[in-house]
């Protein structure tokens, strides 16, 4: 009797130690470290649009707001299929990409404030979609140009909005 009570009494003390295992990995799950980060990083960048003329903090406090909601919907997501005890799946098969990709966001984001909006998305649209792997420099190009056209067509010509212009330029 005594040999069939210290299995269970193994048993039990590993389901537990399992389940702290649990709790703690569940926070570290990929898909619950991006939608945390990315709550963060747009709350951060939501504070700075309080200062902003209403029309012009309109599309950036509405972009970081749904990003903030999409977050916390992969968040709660995520934390669903933990709690059903689903493995978690990697973020990307190239860590380095996605990576890089971030550092050229910050890097743009540090680069609006000193070369200007125009000039600085003319540098990162292509340099992000060449780190995803779109390697055409024609097309490059063209995704380039669509995107500054667009951009210049709906805001500075159709609603009278300045982007920044860069510190490196002002004077």
């Amino acid at each position: 009797m005594r040999g069939i009570s210290l299995p269970r009494t193994i048993s039990i003390r590993h389901e537990a130690e399992a389940m702290s295992n649990n709790h703690r990995n569940r926070l570290i799950r990929p898909e619950t470290l991006t939608a945390l980060g990315i709550v963060a990083v747009a709350t951060a960048f939501l504070v700075p649009t309080a200062s902003l003329k209403p029309i012009s903090a309109l599309l950036p406090a509405a972009m970081l707001v749904g990003l903030i909601i999409l977050s916390v919907a992969l968040l709660i997501d995520d934390q669903r299929k933990a709690t059903a005890g689903e493995e978690p799946k990697p973020m990307t098969s190239a860590p380095k990409r996605v990576l890089g990709a971030f550092g050229l966001i910050l890097g743009y984001a540090l680069a609006v404030d000193f070369i200007g909006f125009y000039v600085s998305t003319a540098i990162a649209v292509p340099l992000v979609a060449y780190a995803f792997g779109y390697r055409n420099p024609l097309g490059l190009a063209i995704a380039t140009a669509i995107v500054l056209g667009a951009i210049f067509m709906i805001f500075d010509f159709g609603m009278s909005q300045d982007f920044p212009a860069g510190r490196l330029w002002e004077n």
